[in-house]
């Protein structure tokens, strides 16, 4: 059962969070875009899986040049995804059914469409001439410094009105907000009291650590082959990856500003926070600065999960690097998003693997410490889509094509019905982005009629995660072995668990450590692991849960 909205200040905390892309859930106006409608529609699936919270990724007025990551106006709905009636009655049927409602807030820029960028860059003297990165050229007209846009090229626009060049860490039509402004500030601050007035439960804070930039606007210094820091934000063929990112992004300005949206946070019962961390190695220093103290965010995620390794190695190495660099904070764990390749295609070998791995994934995530975040879609194992050149809409990938193919991939449309059109997704002749067969071959109705489905296997892995009090908040020690094999326990009130994973092609074995007794071996869903004298047998790609 889904945790009841309100009443419950730590609701966050182990909560299971489903990430919707708006644009490619559902459409019910036959306009080939998914809609606030189209979710209210599907919110008995959400509730189904078990999930805590809903994200949803940007649905405010936008001319839609970042699919929505470019705001026109923060307190209002655009129009092809519906009204504020629209997302007021989505709300209410959310908490009706006991889903939690997080909004995306896409604060470290605007639009340039933007009615305070549109004033801004009028002349140097208008009232808010401050508001965005405005900065002089060099003698020779070339930018101020070396930045970069992680969509590729500089990181500065020139203004012919201005005579000025503007930031902008991702498209020319983002310029980014000036947080060294208390009256920036304070005008993001009252569009996030707009949503809070309004009910929403808490908010997933885009870029999180963009904010504020260098204030002497100094350049990079190159990242260094031997260095390990932020390059791993953009694939091997964008150059933003050469850069040491000293002075871009995460400054310390921001933590103060944190501190600001928390007071304003708290000021509302039973509210939170997710942050996105992207700082190549240095992003668990950033969420631990960022989230301890309990006086700024109260979660953040990073990238780690988020990349091809599905190791035993990498993944407790991730885990045991959070736990030592943020002692007090809370990280929010996830395998995909609307911005990377679906885990299932970065971690299978082959086809016939997915559904095995898909598996796999959703039993190790839910047995983290930490907040888990799914994305719509991954419920079905669904692979990344491989689309035409011709059928691209992310900016990003259409620059950087054929080396990186952008973010398409995982946004096609969610299939519901494998007998309809476009998989069910719209009854338009032409759904935004297409629905590839292999997708479409996995939709919802398909895999609600067979028991060992990857979606029913989501089900009953959610309802293992939560009928186990030690899964949601309890501590995480892992337990030392020779072999690629992922064990650790999870504790609560005396209760302990111990999993042990194997991630590898083929069968393990793991001796339980003297001095570790097996209890009640616990039925995790969909494996078959044994546990003979103190000696776990695994096969391929197998789990194995038991109380000790």
């Amino acid at each position: 059962m889904a945790l009841k909205a309100g009443g419950n200040a730590d609701w966050w905390r182990g909560a299971v969070i489903y990430q919707v892309y708006p644009r490619s859930f559902q459409d019910t106006n036959s306009d080939g875009l998914g809609d606030l409608k189209g979710i209210t529609r599907r919110l008995p699936h959400i509730a189904s899986l078990g999930v805590d919270a809903i994200w949803l990724s940007p649905f405010f007025k936008s001319p839609m040049a970042d699919m929505g990551y470019d705001v026109s106006d923060y307190c209002d709905v655009d129009p092809i995804f519906g009204t504020l009636a629209d997302f007021d009655e989505m709300m209410a049927e959310a908490h009706r059914l006991g889903i939690k409602v997080v909004i995306d807030q896409v604060i470290s820029h605007t639009s340039d469409r933007h009615p305070w960028f549109v004033e801004s860059r009028t002349s140097r003297t208008n009232a808010k001439a401050d508001w965005y990165v405005w900065a002089d050229p060099k003698p020779d007209g070339t930018a101020p410094n070396n930045w970069l846009s992680i969509f590729g090229g500089p990181g500065w626009e020139w203004d012919g009105v201005r005579r000025q060049y503007y930031q902008h860490n991702f498209l020319t039509s983002q310029p980014d907000l000036n947080f060294h402004s208390r009256e920036v500030q304070d005008a993001v601050l009252e569009t996030v009291k707009f949503w809070l007035d309004r009910g929403v439960d808490g908010f997933r804070l885009d870029t999180v650590n963009y904010y504020f930039c260098d204030k002497q606007l100094r350049s990079n210094p190159p990242h260094e082959p031997d260095e390990d820091d932020a390059g791993l934000d953009a694939p091997d063929s964008n150059p933003y990856g050469m850069q040491n990112h000293l002075y871009d992004k995460t400054q310390p300005e921001n933590v103060d500003f944190l501190k600001r949206f928390r007071v304003l946070l708290d000021q509302y019962q039973d509210r939170t926070t997710v942050g996105e961390v992207g700082d190549g190695a240095r992003s668990l220093k950033t969420v631990a600065a960022y989230t301890s103290g309990g006086d700024k965010l109260h979660m953040c995620y990073t990238f780690d999960l988020l990349g091809p390794d599905f190791t035993a190695e990498h993944i407790r190495g991730c885990v045991e690097a959070f736990q030592k660099s943020v002692t007090d904070g809370w990280v929010c764990w996830a395998f995909s998003n609307h911005d990377v390749m679906r885990h299932v295609s970065r971690f299978a070998v082959t086809e016939e693997e997915r559904p095995v791995i898909a598996k796999l994934a959703i039993s190790v995530l839910s047995a983290l410490r930490g907040s888990i975040c799914l994305y719509q879609g991954e419920e079905l194992g669904l692979p990344e889509a491989e689309l035409a050149f011709e059928d691209l809409r992310d900016p990003y990938g259409i620059r950087f094509w054929p080396a990186f193919k952008g973010r398409d991939g995982c946004r096609t449309p969610m299939p519901w019905e494998a007998g309809k059109a476009h998989a069910g997704f719209t009854s338009a002749e032409k759904s935004w982005l297409p629905v590839p067969y292999e997708q479409a071959a996995l939709s919802v109705d398909t895999q609600e009629g067979s028991d060992s489905s990857v979606l029913h296997h989501y089900r009953k892995t959610l309802a293992f995660r939560k009928s186990h009090a030690a899964l949601v908040d309890g501590e995480m020690t892992f337990i030392a072995t020779n072999q690629d094999l992922l064990v650790f326990t999870r504790e609560k009130d005396g209760g302990k668990l111990l999993f042990v994973f194997n991630l590898t092609r083929k069968p393990a074995e793991f001796r339980l450590p003297e001095g570790i007794v097996l209890g009640e071996p616990l039925e995790m869903p969909g494996f078959e692991a044994v546990s003979v004298s103190g000696l776990v047998k695994l096969a391929a790609l197998d789990g194995f849960c038991a109380r000790i």
